[in-house]
């Protein structure tokens, strides 16, 4: 499968809260459910929804997020390995830490971003879809 993207938290709790998406990123997870793409969720994204699920600004949860990604074998969880750190801070235009873990992802998978964070959007090192 050569159709991967990775996935900011917002653009991940917009889907599973069925939220306005536009119509380009609705497109991208409808293929990713349909197992004709793929979309990779950094741990990081994980942990940005776990916060704001428990301090109740979401209403999806880490479980809904599981129930996704268990339900749907081209949503793929990557873990924040040496690789991505390395290619994180290789990143230097993204100044928050959890934005740049996220763009690290991307960058060390050579592959687009989800997002429509206009930070990470002017980033020199991230081709962003939105």
């Amino acid at each position: 499968m050569n159709n991967k993207l990775v996935t900011d938290t917002m653009a991940l709790i917009l889907r599973l809260e069925k939220r306005k998406l536009s119509p380009k990123v609705r497109s991208v997870f409808e293929d990713a459910e349909k197992g004709e793409s793929a979309i990779i969720i950094p741990a990081m994204v994980l942990a940005e929804l776990g916060y704001l699920s428990e301090k109740g600004r979401i209403e999806t949860n880490l479980k809904e997020v599981r129930e996704y990604c268990s339900k749907h074998s081209t949503i793929i969880i990557e873990p924040i390995t040496e690789e991505v750190i390395e290619k994180t801070f290789e990143i230097d235009d993204i100044p928050e830490l959890h934005d740049r873990i996220i763009a690290g992802t991307a960058l060390k998978n050579n592959l687009k971003l989800i997002t429509n964070d206009p930070v990470i959007t002017k980033s020199k090192f991230i081709t962003v879809i939105w």
